[in-house]
């Protein structure tokens, strides 16, 4: 009885350790992205100046994990489907990338497009930085948890 309890535990420490090194890789480079991004297209970050985007402050904390969240949940999804991802490393994250992008990204994508008075141009830079969010994960994943 005591094999499967190791083995579960031993498979939970890999899901949480391969998800905390991507969380804190997506959040250097998602931070670091940002601000380049606004040095180099301000243009698109004036659209934020929307009453929709503003916040007291007080839920900045919740903003600020999200390389955390996707990063545990890629992660779990990751070591569930793993096998159906071949090839080497590179093809492997990158697949993993475009599979959660259309599967959770383009369906999230678009019903924030149709119910939310935001631009295609926000959105269409949404998608690009999520995929490339799942990307970055599935190759810390296929080298750390192949």
């Amino acid at each position: 009885m005591i094999k499967p309890v190791e083995s579960y535990l031993k498979k939970m420490k890999k899901i949480l350790v391969s998800g905390l090194i991507a969380g804190c890789i997506l959040f250097i480079l998602s931070y670091g992205g940002l601000f380049l991004a606004i040095r180099f297209y301000p243009a698109l970050f004036t659209e934020y100046n929307n009453p929709l985007f503003n916040s007291n402050g007080d839920r900045d904390v919740l903003f600020y994990m999200h390389a955390f969240i996707i990063s545990l949940a890629l992660s779990w999804f990751w070591d569930r489907f793993k096998g159906l991802f071949k090839g080497p490393l590179i093809l492997r994250g990158l697949e993993f990338g475009f599979v959660y992008s259309i599967i959770a990204l383009l369906p999230v994508m678009w019903i924030s497009f149709s119910s939310l008075d935001i631009t295609v141009l926000m959105v269409v830079s949404w998608f690009i930085y999520g995929l490339g969010q799942a990307i970055i994960a599935g190759l810390v994943f296929a080298k750390i948890n192949p």
